[in-house]
């Protein structure tokens, strides 16, 4: 968020894919509330401009997917002419399926690490902000690194770590 936020590239979601974020964080954190992820979508809609993609249901049922639960993904994908879908799930978007649409499925280290080699001074102030706003408790930059390898990112974080001072 915090890097569509600062203009490194244009972030774009759907109603769908709101839902599906909060179901599984809720399914991961039964210490969270809805209201509290209801506030969250809200403010992710209102912060990052023209994030929020309609009128994609039509090309749903046209769409050939591994698992069709992934169509309006793709969806809003070729209606907001978004040229990346950013994801874990790699397999489920294959490349003679998208790259039809001039769409490419990318993991979030692959992403991430070509965004921080085209801007990693603003990466990484973004990265500095993120990590000195953890307060309770502090995180340090080692830790915060640590964090991130969990999250399955290591080629970001080895490129993270040749700007270890400025984060």
């Amino acid at each position: 968020m915090r890097l569509a936020l600062a203009d490194l590239f244009r972030a774009k979601w759907s109603k769908d894919i709101h839902r599906e974020w909060m179901e599984n964080v809720l399914k991961n954190r039964p210490d969270l509330k809805r209201e509290q992820l209801e506030r969250t979508k809200m403010l992710m809609d209102s912060f990052v401009r023209d994030a929020l993609v309609e009128g994609y249901e039509k090309l749903i049922p046209a769409l050939m997917l591994p698992d069709e639960n992934d169509c309006h993904v793709l969806a809003a994908a070729i209606r907001s002419a978004a040229s990346k879908i950013v994801t874990y799930n790699i397999k489920d978007f294959p490349m003679e399926v998208t790259k039809e649409y001039g769409i490419e499925a990318q993991h979030p280290d692959d992403f991430l690490s070509q965004i921080l080699e085209l801007s990693p001074g603003i990466f990484c102030g973004v990265v500095q902000n993120l990590r000195k706003g953890l307060k309770y408790p502090p995180v340090d930059t080692n830790s915060y690194l640590d964090m991130l390898e969990k999250l399955s990112l290591p080629l970001t974080v080895s490129r993270l770590k040749e700007f270890i001072m400025f984060i």
